[in-house]
């Protein structure tokens, strides 16, 4: 991801208003956060637990989407639907997001389960297992992180 700085990053939201994107709280640490390392940033808000938010780039721009958490925790162990990561060290959540235009204030909304802590992007990065002699894991990190990229596209896309 490229580096953003507060202006880009309240500027990019999709599905929010201006007042809502004006009120978001930055996370703590955002002036020491490596960009590079990024596929999409995600936060909570601290002034509001279940508010969070997530930015990434897109035609090399970027583009936020508010999500809402779900008040019920998924009971069962999840797969996040974003890194498709089966050997979870953390918790899934489920999360929903107001579409864009009149169906989001008609009140329409898409959900999808994700990693609570936002860690994707280093879910994807760890090497994984060797499957078998001769597989690349490289290369199998690689499309990992490529795959995150396109689902979490496709995940802005359905919003309209």
């Amino acid at each position: 991801m490229l580096p953003l700085d507060e202006r880009a990053v309240r500027a990019s939201f999709l599905n929010a208003s201006r007042k809502e994107a004006a009120s978001l709280t930055l996370p703590a640490d955002f002036d020491e956060i490596d960009f590079a390392d990024l596929d999409y940033l995600g936060w909570f808000d601290p002034k509001m637990p279940k508010r969070a938010y997530v930015i990434t780039e897109i035609d090399d721009r970027p583009v936020g989407v508010l999500l809402q958490r779900a008040e019920q925790r998924v009971v069962r162990r999840a797969q996040c639907s974003w890194c498709d990561d089966v050997t979870l060290r953390n918790d899934v959540q489920f999360f929903s997001a107001r579409k864009v235009g009149a169906a989001g204030r008609n009140g329409d909304t898409i959900g999808t389960l994700l990693c609570e802590n936002f860690g994707c992007s280093a879910n994807v990065r760890r090497l994984p297992p060797l499957a078998y002699e001769g597989y690349d894991r490289e290369l199998a990190r690689d499309l990992r992180m490529l795959r995150l990229r396109e689902h979490v596209a496709a995940f802005i896309a359905e919003l309209g």
